[in-house]
């Protein structure tokens, strides 16, 4: 079973009470969310607080932790090129989430959410501390007992193997990927890869603008919903609510994005780009875009 707080611990000579982005054992049987908090409490943290440290601070003379750091993205990092494959790896991907992953977790606990993992995405622990994630486009089973490490075939072969019916369903959403059991998966590891890395990138960025948030914003967990493939937070006051979040790309937007989707209205700022709220895309990051600051922006706009 791999612990991401207890190697990040072993990482720093157990000299600090760390925190990463990623889910860590044992596995919450408490409600609503029954999941924890990655980065809640902690002395070295993926994020800006006031009392504690960041990884960057820990890191800044010496050059393999930053390089640990970096893969795990405790310490942002730039984003590269996507792969020219990758579109059709993130479809694939999409359907392991909404009809394999998501339906495992929900079938113990209720819950559909999943979150950033290494490389890649996959549940928070559940269960008997069990966890299933896809890394670097590897299905990867993970319980008290060990790991198993598998290749994408097809749904229900995935499905097989995590001990979920295939056809599988929650009743909590609509699948919007297609659902042949026996349709190939088609997944490049490079671009699985880069899926991680973005899923990575936003954690980092909505993290900290969950860790920013006042007490009147009531800021939610962030969790990759798997009907939308975004991973996400909402926060704001009831009247400056709004949806917070990072999507692989769709049907409109075949590269990744970073969106803010007000829950109602929105002045008619430049700023406001889509139907929905405002865009910023994954060129205009790759070009030095600051992302904390769109968010930040869409965020006052709101509060007018």
């Amino acid at each position: 079973m791999r612990d991401a707080r207890a190697e990040a611990f072993e990482r720093v000579g157990g000299q600090h009470d760390v925190r990463v982005l990623e889910p860590s054992p044992p596995a919450v049987v408490d409600a609503p969310f029954f999941a924890d908090d990655p980065v809640a409490g902690g002395e070295v943290v993926p994020v800006e607080r006031l009392g504690s440290r960041t990884w960057a601070d820990v890191c800044a003379d010496d050059d393999e932790l930053r390089a640990w750091c970096e893969e795990r993205w405790l310490v942002r990092r730039a984003l590269a090129p996507l792969p020219d494959a990758f579109v059709t790896t993130r479809l694939a991907l999409h359907a392991v989430a909404e009809h394999v992953l998501a339906p495992c977790r929900h079938s113990v606990n209720g819950k559909i959410g999943l979150r950033y993992t290494y490389r890649g995405f996959g549940t928070p622990y559940f269960g008997d501390d069990r966890q299933v994630r896809v890394e670097d486009g590897m299905l990867v089973i993970s319980d008290r007992e060990g790991e198993r490490r598998e290749g994408l075939s097809t749904l229900r072969a995935a499905a097989a193997l995590v001990d979920v019916p295939a056809p599988a369903s929650t009743g909590v959403y609509t699948p919007t990927t297609p659902g042949d059991l026996d349709a190939a998966l088609v997944v490049d590891p490079a671009c699985a890869r880069a899926l991680g890395d973005w899923y990575g990138f936003c954690a980092s960025v909505l993290e900290q603008l969950r860790a920013e948030a006042g007490s009147l914003d009531a800021p939610s967990r962030l969790q990759l919903w798997p009907e939308h493939f975004d991973l996400a937070v909402d926060l704001g006051p009831p009247e400056a609510r709004a949806n917070f979040g990072g999507s692989p790309g769709d049907d409109l937007h075949p590269a990744p994005y970073l969106y803010v989707g007000p829950w109602g209205s929105h002045g008619d700022d430049l700023f406001w780009n889509e139907p929905f709220g405002a865009s910023l895309s994954y060129d205009a990051l790759l070009a030095g875009a600051d992302p904390l600051a769109f968010f930040r922006t869409g965020k006052a706009l709101l509060r007018g």
